[in-house]
């Protein structure tokens, strides 16, 4: 109901916009309260398992376990990876800076294992770009498709999928549970909710905010196992 009412919306919008209509009858209907999911993210065993499924014998290989690497360490998101250039890489203070929506830059560390991972990949990435044609190059992209162009969202989700498919037990999981699992692993370690939100470069605070049900989900379940008189 919620999606077809917001179809309409839309729709009438436009109306209104091309002067078909003077006003939008569909701002008229309340949207029907929509029950929040939680993030589906990964425990941490369940994360370094899946990031260390790629065989790194291949050039694929050490590419893509950069890739999963870099997303767990700093929880970009998918596009964000895609739109990644060699300047925004800073190995020396283990930094990277990445452009988020409305090209809002945002500077995010990363660790030991992604900084080692990306070195490797670095090394076997000139195998990819020399794949393409001189006019078709993308020199500075950080990750590149077979055919030695930038690589596509579409192409980390497939990514995703083959190594989900390697992973037994593992099941539904997106490239986006990366990126929930590095903000849940962070509140449940203690780091500062507002420092999360700096991190995940969202604009307001309750973006962030659903990671404490998250959080809280596994604080109850603590509690029960542990409390006398839970």
């Amino acid at each position: 109901m919620a999606r077809k009412l917001a179809a309409l919306r839309t729709f009438f919008q436009f109306l209104v916009r091309e002067g078909v209509i003077e006003l939008n009858p569909a701002k008229l209907v309340s949207t029907p309260r929509l029950e929040k999911k939680l993030p589906q993210h990964l425990s941490i065993e369940e994360a370094i398992k899946f990031i260390e499924t790629p065989d790194t014998k291949t050039d694929l290989g050490k590419r893509d376990r950069a890739m999963l690497e870099l997303m767990y360490a700093t929880g970009v998101r998918v596009s964000e990876l895609t739109k990644m250039d060699l300047a925004d890489l800073d190995f020396k203070n283990k930094l990277i800076r990445v452009t988020g929506k409305r090209r809002k830059e945002r500077i995010v560390p990363f660790g030991d294992p992604a900084s080692e991972a990306l070195k490797i990949y670095l090394g076997a990435r000139d195998r990819f770009l020399n794949n393409a044609a001189v006019s078709q190059r993308e020199p500075e992209a950080v990750f590149l498709n077979y055919q030695g162009t930038r690589i596509t969202t579409r192409s980390v989700g497939r990514m995703v999928e083959k190594y989900i498919r390697i992973c037994a037990g593992m099941h539904d999981i997106s490239p986006h549970a990366l990126r929930h699992s590095f903000a849940t692993h962070l509140l449940d370690s203690g780091a500062d909710l507002r420092d999360i939100q700096e991190l995940l470069g969202h604009a307001r605070l309750s973006s962030t905010q659903i990671y404490t049900h998250v959080s809280m989900e596994k604080l109850i379940k603590v509690y029960d196992k542990a409390h006398p008189k839970a």
